[in-house]
């Protein structure tokens, strides 16, 4: 600074007759430049040094955001494989679903088609409540918007109600055809084993023959056994043993 003055005044004092303007006055001006100049650029200097600390400032911020930038997306990236590879797995299980609820299908087809014809083997009680109950079964088997567990919980219902009727006894009142005429009469069902009627005046009674497949009647000596029978069925009187006639059994 001292030697940019000392310049100035010696070029002031060589130049200053030439001017004609005085030696102070222009070793004033210059001094006052001198300063002005320095202080515009101390004023710069300072500006530049606030800018620079902001930008040092934004750039740690922006450098701070980029890290956690980063790290989220690895976070981010390793949720993706996470959920990718659940869905790799539900895809899978849906696969082998698919392919469980086909067999289960093609099962269930058999089950229901070996029911039919075990039911229309079977000796004839309540035929329209087993009638009614295969033809649901057919009906849920052939929705598809129905699930095959849905199906499979269907046919196991109806399979334990059969397979009940055979630990079970029960009368009820029916029409049956005994030798081409007409009888309405109390049937009396003896689980699987056999099925007697007796008229509702009780003077007649028979059963079921498995090997004509159709309704007869027998002595009268059996009467009294199977109103008996009835009776006990009804729970009107207790229970004891009787003498009934089974009738021949099919191979």
């Amino acid at each position: 600074m001292a030697k940019v003055l000392i310049f100035l005044l010696v070029a002031l004092f060589v130049a200053g007759p030439v001017l004609g303007e005085p030696p102070a006055e222009r070793v004033k001006k210059t001094v006052t430049g001198t300063v002005d100049i320095r202080k515009d650029t101390q004023r710069q200097e300072d500006r530049w040094a606030v800018e620079k600390a902001e930008m040092e400032a934004r750039y740690r911020g922006s450098r701070a955001h980029i890290q956690s930038l980063e790290k989220q997306t690895d976070l981010w990236g390793r949720k993706v494989e996470v959920l990718q590879e659940q869905v790799d797995e539900l895809n899978r299980r849906i696969e082998e679903s698919e392919r469980l609820d086909a067999n289960l299908h093609e099962i269930l087809e058999e089950v229901m088609n070996r029911l039919k014809g075990w039911v229309e083997k079977d000796l004839p009680f309540l035929l329209q409540e087993r009638a009614d109950r295969l033809t649901f079964l057919e009906e849920a088997l052939a929705q598809t918007d129905i699930s095959g567990a849905e199906k499979l919980r269907h046919l196991l219902e109806a399979l334990l109600v059969e397979c009940e009727y055979g630990d079970t006894v029960e009368v009820y009142e029916a029409s049956i055809e005994v030798d081409g005429e007409p009888v309405f009469a109390h049937v009396f069902r003896l689980g699987r084993l056999s099925v007697f009627w007796q008229t509702l005046d009780g003077e007649r009674v028979g059963e079921y023959d498995r090997v004509t497949n159709r309704w007869v009647e027998i002595s009268g000596k059996y009467v009294r056994s199977i109103s008996a029978a009835v009776e006990m069925a009804e729970k009107r009187r207790p229970i004891e043993l009787l003498r009934l006639p089974v009738g021949r059994i099919s191979p």
